[in-house]
């Protein structure tokens, strides 16, 4: 799949929403990348998953399981980690902190693949990390549909994206919009 495949695909099933949002980051954007309009179709998912999958196999990155974060990484992890033929499992926010939960864990020196929907600070992605960290896991990659910080963002590991694009963010006390007077929106799933 090649970068204009997957901008079109969001198009194509409006999940490229173009507005006044207010992100899980806290940052305000006139562009929002709403994935969860293309992973209700699990065929797209497969296909999506399965192209993750191939990135990091082309790159001899091995998994042993795959970690996302509740919400929007849950769908794309699990096609991920079934294309990889791993276990593909979630962390939630519980009172603000991010934690494997319902009997998942990860054994030490498990080689973990985190996977999201969308990147734009990475905050979500660190969080799932220090967790993992915690358990002594090897988190070895971090794959996402979409990086909104065009690789700017860093892990300390390789990182893989289908679609990689800067995308304008602000603070809210800069936000041209907010000036103009619009109102943001907040689509996300961190409340």
């Amino acid at each position: 799949m090649l970068r204009e495949e997957v901008k079109e695909l969001f198009k194509k099933n409006d999940a490229l929403l173009n507005g006044h949002f207010k992100l899980s980051s806290g940052l305000h954007s006139d562009t929002y990348f709403q994935s969860a309009l293309i992973l209700q179709y699990p065929k797209e998912a497969k296909r999506l998953g399965e192209e993750l999958a191939r990135r990091l196999k082309e790159n001899s990155v091995k998994i042993d399981a795959v970690v996302s974060p509740a919400m929007g990484g849950i769908i794309i992890g699990q096609e991920v980690g079934r294309a990889l033929g791993v276990k593909a499992i979630f962390t939630e926010r519980v009172d603000g902190k991010v934690l494997l939960r319902r009997g998942f864990s990860v054994d030490k020196n498990e080689r973990v693949l985190v996977v999201e929907d969308v990147i734009t600070t990475g905050l979500s992605t660190r969080e799932v990390i220090g967790t993992l960290k915690a358990s002594d896991a090897q988190v070895v990659a971090v794959a996402s549909l979409v990086d909104r910080s065009a690789g700017t963002v860093d892990f300390g590991v390789p990182r893989f994206s289908l679609l990689s694009l800067e995308v304008k963010n602000f603070k809210e006390e800069d936000c041209p919009m907010c000036k103009s007077g619009s109102i943001a929106v907040k689509p996300g799933s961190r409340k």
